[in-house]
């Protein structure tokens, strides 16, 4: 399993927001490739980044930040959401060196269009499935779909899909602690590896995750804990290399 840290960009800056409200932004560093450096140097083999202006405009618009990003990153694999809501804006971020693609909004409100860039894309597109109470939520979070999240996760049988990154939205960004209940819901329906999201604050909450199983989750992406410090990386790491 993968410790991700989250680099999420808001005016071209790395900021941490509070339950995905953008007013509540905190912010960490106005370089993003020097923070993703930051993270490759203490050994993170994915990176998870998010236009978090991209996911409320509907479109990409931090685009040279990510593209600055992955050409920090090198060969390690960058996964790149926020405003992907046509092929083009997914072809631009795998253009520009993203391994996968996390599509959001969209997939939710229409799973055809997931449908389609799963058979373009093999491999390359991720769902992104942010909930709050069970209930899909899109449009940068300012809306909550009548979908519930198991069944959004039980359709992928028949898509090619890298992966699901599912953020439980109520915690994100809070430290409250990672909702294990919902991460053991969905990933024991989900016929992809999920990557767990929203809430992780410490080595306990990984030591949980861990428990779940290699072969359900494929990793955890932690942005608050991560820049407040209460979680150390290369410690949290550890835990989900089985070591602790």
């Amino acid at each position: 399993m993968l410790l991700i840290p989250a680099i999420d960009l808001k005016g071209g800056r790395c900021v941490q927001l509070r339950q995905g409200v953008m007013d509540s932004a905190t912010e960490y560093s106005d370089d993003p490739p020097d923070m993703a450096r930051r993270w490759l140097d203490l050994g993170a083999r994915r990176l998870h980044v998010v236009d978090l202006d991209g996911a409320f405009a509907g479109r990409p618009v931090n685009q040279r930040w990510v593209e600055a990003i992955v050409a920090a990153a090198g060969d390690v694999p960058v996964q790149v959401g926020g405003g992907v809501r046509d092929a083009e804006a997914a072809l631009a971020y795998l253009e520009a060196g993203a391994s996968q693609v996390i599509v959001g909004t969209r997939a939710v409100e229409e799973p055809a269009f997931l449908g389609a860039l799963a058979e373009r894309w093999p491999g390359k597109i991720i769902l992104g499935l942010d909930a709050r109470h069970g209930k899909a939520a899109t449009r940068g979070w300012t809306e909550t779909s009548g979908a519930g999240d198991v069944e959004l996760v039980g359709a992928l049988a028949e898509v090619d899909v890298f992966a699901v990154v599912y953020t439980d939205i109520v915690r994100d960004g809070t430290l409250r602690g990672v909702n294990v209940d919902a991460m053991r819901r969905l990933a024991a329906v989900s016929p992809v590896p999920v990557i767990a999201s929203g809430g992780v604050r410490n080595l306990a909450d990984l030591r949980a995750l861990k428990a779940l199983g290699d072969d359900l989750l494929l990793g955890a992406i932690s942005g608050s804990a991560l820049y407040e410090g209460t979680l150390d990386f290369s410690a949290g790491q550890g835990i989900l290399n089985g070591r602790g």
